[in-house]
């Protein structure tokens, strides 16, 4: 799974951006998966393990009514999350993890079910293009088998953000550092 972080990092690193991580069910193996990666210091500012539902709202700003009516397993949430771990932690990226491992169901939700968000630059600019993804996720598998699961969806989801994003001039550029044509 290593290759994920890894270009979404080679990306970062290309447009000169930043990446936060927000963490609920995966409890911080999404920032273990990317520092793994070599050279991550260049674009990870860092993360927040928001297991709690309170921290989910005093750290990263999620909406605490929202919480008291859903529940931390939704997909509002996990916008919200990755928004507010992009702004607490200063970064052009937030993306976020929420939902259920199991062993039971939580909130009303059964386990299996996972909410990944991607939140960037383009959701500044009020564009349709950018910034602003929810992928909702039905897993299956045991407690460990969901975890990694969904950090390698939230990773793929951001790559495919970058990589969507990524202008012509970017793309020529990135295919002339790495020996393309």
């Amino acid at each position: 799974m290593n290759s994920l972080a890894t270009e979404v990092l080679r990306l970062l690193g290309v447009r000169g951006e930043t990446l936060a991580v927000a963490e609920s069910l995966t409890g911080g193996l999404v920032a273990a998966e990317i520092t793994a990666a070599p050279g991550a210091s260049k674009s990870f500012r860092g993360s927040v393990t928001a297991y709690a539902t309170d921290v989910k709202r005093d750290i990263l700003g999620v909406d605490g009514t929202l919480l008291a009516e859903r529940g931390a397993v939704d997909p509002q949430v996990a916008a919200q999350m990755a928004v507010g771990v992009r702004k607490a932690l200063g970064a052009d990226w937030g993306i976020s993890t929420t939902g259920v491992a199991g062993p039971e169901a939580q909130d009303g939700q059964p386990v299996g079910t996972v909410f990944v968000a991607v939140d960037g630059p383009l959701a500044d600019s009020g564009s349709a293009n950018g910034g602003g993804k929810v992928a909702s996720l039905r897993l299956n598998g045991d407690r460990a088998e969901i975890r990694m699961e969904s950090v390698r969806s939230v990773l793929a989801l951001l790559l495919k953000e970058l990589a969507g994003e990524q202008t012509g001039n970017e793309r020529a550029q990135d295919t002339e550092q790495n020996g393309g044509t």
